[in-house]
């Protein structure tokens, strides 16, 4: 019962706002992305998917394609927890139109990451303009 009187009891106030105590090892990076830095990121991002090889850049623009169809409001990709076996069943899915369309389609394990790129990229603020958590 101990345990539980201390955990109701408010805090002082020089231990309830601010940080009191080392920083944790991450924020101690220089160019630390914090909270609000997704615009940041996306541009970083964005910036080395240019970068990617030619084919690569091709079957990008064409995931981001396809994915435009699974991109509207209350699409399992904006959930919270994205279940993973509709993810595979999107890339599977993916993975056959490609096939069908390509000489050399791609491994199945370039189109999840470019598929999972390209969902992360949409969730942060990308494409849609809207970001969702």
């Amino acid at each position: 019962m101990e345990f539980h009187s201390k955990l109701l009891q408010p805090l002082p106030e020089s231990k309830g706002r601010g940080w009191n105590g080392p920083l944790p090892f991450y924020m101690t990076y220089p160019d630390y992305y914090g909270t609000g830095q997704e615009e940041k990121l996306l541009k970083d991002l964005e910036y080395l998917q240019q970068l990617y090889p030619n084919d690569v850049k091709r079957f990008q623009k064409r995931i981001s394609e396809i994915l435009d169809k699974a991109d509207y409001e209350g699409s399992m990709i904006y959930d919270e927890y994205p279940d993973r076996c509709s993810l595979q069943a999107l890339a599977q899915s993916i993975c056959r139109v490609l096939e069908q369309e390509e000489k050399n389609p791609p491994a199945e394990e370039i189109i999840i990451i470019l598929l999972f790129n390209e969902v992360y990229k949409r969730r942060h603020g990308g494409r849609r303009g809207k970001i969702y958590y």
